[in-house]
């Protein structure tokens, strides 16, 4: 078996993965990162994530770091308004509308948004900028051993490699972290979500709209202008069995749907990308980390979409990787290192989860009493600035 020494593995090639590799590797980092597939870079492809990702102001230093961000920027579609619209009444109509503004808090847009495929673009292409780089699709993690000095990661071509760090970015079913003995809590909702890129006539003026009824919220995020209209991305979350019937409607039907789910309030939504569905859980690992391997994203932890959280806390522990690397550059993937990146991390990915947890609960409340609580429940903490204020400076991420 070819034995090959590098610094950094970084096992899973998703958005999250080819960050890490290309913020580690413009670091100076030798890295090599695998996948067992191929990333699928049009968004006309089969297989296209057509998922979107808001990037966060925290994201955008570590985007840069990476040399990611003049790559995404021109792509991105600001995000300057966060609305809640409650239309938990009889009726699907908005019956409570607030607006979240970024300008309360910061004199940057709350964050940027982006297609999932395109990122994985921009992100390979960005790897072949990169000499101490090695990505390589279709090849798959199949082994891990690790000692105190080194991890050897046996891969689906035959290839071992002995790694200082090992970074699990493979997903809710990493392999590393369960080669690593480390244990999962799984909270199943019942949901699933379709995914999806419509136009419509009236701008969406940079505002990222939440509409909750039932069954969990129904998300419009802005996108660039598409075809000289404008264009956003919806994420529709419902319970399992009503999402199958929505993903299974013929065009005319689905459009119909998600017209008087939306509310009409951006006019009629013309569906112009296929419908890809997504099974919705909150995931948490007992631990970042193990010997010689940290986890990050969602081999760590899987949240519903909501609030533009799940990407966002990856890059966090991107951060705090990239920090605790550069600070000590010799103590790369020691136990030391994988001690304090656990301690600074998994506190606040807990509360986080916990946190996303209660709101996709109260999204999904059926019961009209239940549902009234929860606009009762919106007005009252808006209405107080400071509070207002601070879930919005929480939602970021930053104090």
């Amino acid at each position: 078996m070819a034995r090959i020494d590098t610094d950094i593995l970084v096992s899973g090639g998703g958005v999250a993965g080819l960050t890490a590799a290309a913020a580690f590797g413009s670091a100076g980092f030798r890295v090599i990162c695998v996948d067992p597939e191929p990333p699928v870079t049009d968004g006309d492809a089969e297989g296209a994530d057509l998922r979107t990702t808001a990037f966060l102001q925290p994201s955008v230093p570590v985007l840069q770091a990476a040399g990611l961000w003049s790559r995404y920027e021109p792509h991105a579609a600001p995000l300057q308004i966060m609305r809640i619209i409650d239309a938990g009444g009889e009726r699907p109509e908005p019956r409570i509308v607030k607006d979240f503004d970024a300008s309360d808090i910061s004199d940057q847009p709350f964050g940027w948004n982006l297609p999932n495929w395109l990122l994985r673009r921009e992100a390979v292409a960005r790897l072949t900028d990169l000499a101490n780089v090695s990505f390589r699709p279709g090849t798959a993690t199949t082994g891990l051993a690790t000692r105190q000095s080194e991890a050897l990661v046996d891969l689906s071509d035959g290839t071992r490699v002995a790694a200082r760090l090992v970074v699990a970015a493979d997903g809710r079913n990493s392999i590393v972290r369960q080669a690593a003995g480390i244990p999962v809590r799984t909270l199943r909702y019942g949901q699933k979500a379709l995914a999806f890129a419509v136009t419509h006539p009236i701008p969406h003026q940079n505002v990222s709209t939440e509409i909750h009824r039932s069954g969990g919220p129904f998300t419009l995020v802005p996108l660039p202008d598409r075809n000289g209209l404008p264009a956003s991305a919806i994420v529709w979350m419902e319970r399992g069995p009503e999402a199958m019937r929505l993903a299974n409607l013929s065009v005319p039907e689905f459009e119909a749907a998600m017209n008087e789910r939306s509310c009409n309030i951006l006019g009629p939504l013309t569906l112009v990308t296929r419908r890809s569905l997504w099974p919705i859980i909150s995931q948490v690992a007992a631990r970042m980390s193990g010997e010689r391997v940290a986890l990050m994203a969602e081999a760590a932890h899987v949240v519903p979409p909501i609030g533009a959280q799940g990407l966002n806390m990856s890059l966090a522990d991107l951060r705090v990787l990239m920090e605790l690397a550069g600070t000590s550059p010799a103590d790369l993937g020691s136990e030391k290192m994988l001690d304090t990146y656990h301690r600074r991390r998994h506190l606040e990915v807990e509360a986080r989860v916990t946190g996303i947890d209660a709101l996709n609960r109260a999204s999904m409340m059926g019961a009209q009493p239940l549902r009234d609580l929860r606009a009762t429940a919106l007005n009252a903490l808006y209405s107080i600035a400071p509070v207002r204020r601070t879930l919005m400076k929480a939602g970021l991420g930053v104090r």
